[in-house]
């Protein structure tokens, strides 16, 4: 489930309606956004399969005038750290100009008939500041299928700090255009923001 919008309060109303220890996220996040007016916000929650348990797990993202804020709120079962389930909830607040990169991939079915304005199945939401990057390394070889020289590694580093996968069939079709209206702004924001401070 995911909800969009451009307001203090509506994004207060959103985390209320995903019915997700709303208190504790809307605090969380009330307290990183601070007194700057909210430009576009979207709360995703994802519910996920662990052995025999179900955990819920609930994003939420907003975009003020200056910053990107990040807010993810998981639940855990008792453990040997405490004796009741409990919650943990995080934010991160980052400054318009570290954002990096705004990738939004799209999977349409039946491409050959695509209609522009036509609905993907799904989209996957991924924004890069530099806090986590993700390096792939594999060995390295020559053209030569006989050669048996070590040529050392090969490898790439994607930046990988938020991934947000949202699905027609699983979080419905208007999750999936909240998602395509917040990467929008975001995108837009970030051409908007100078260089400087990088």
């Amino acid at each position: 489930m995911a909800k969009t919008g451009t307001t203090t309060q509506g994004l207060r109303a959103a985390i209320e309606r995903s019915g997700y220890y709303p208190a504790l996220v809307a605090e969380a996040v009330e307290a990183a956004v601070g007194g700057e007016p909210v430009v576009s916000y979207l709360v995703h929650q994802e519910t996920t399969f662990d052995s025999n348990e179900v955990r819920r797990h609930v994003t939420v993202l907003v975009l003020t005038g200056t910053r990107f804020i990040v807010s993810h709120t998981d639940e855990q079962a008792a453990d040997g750290t405490s004796p009741s389930p409990y919650a943990t909830t995080s934010t991160e607040s980052v400054k318009l100009q570290r954002i990096s990169s705004v990738v939004l991939s799209r999977v349409v079915a039946n491409p050959e008939s695509y209609t522009p304005g036509t609905l993907p199945r799904e989209v996957v939401l991924t924004i890069g500041w530099g806090a986590v990057n993700r390096l792939d390394l594999e060995p390295a070889a020559c053209g030569d299928p006989n050669c048996e020289a070590d040529h050392g590694y090969t490898g790439s580093s994607t930046a990988d700090d938020l991934s947000l996968r949202v699905s027609e069939a699983g979080d419905g079709p208007d999750s999936v255009r909240q998602t395509l209206a917040f990467a929008q702004s975001l995108s837009e924001a970030t051409a908007d923001t100078p260089d400087a401070g990088r």
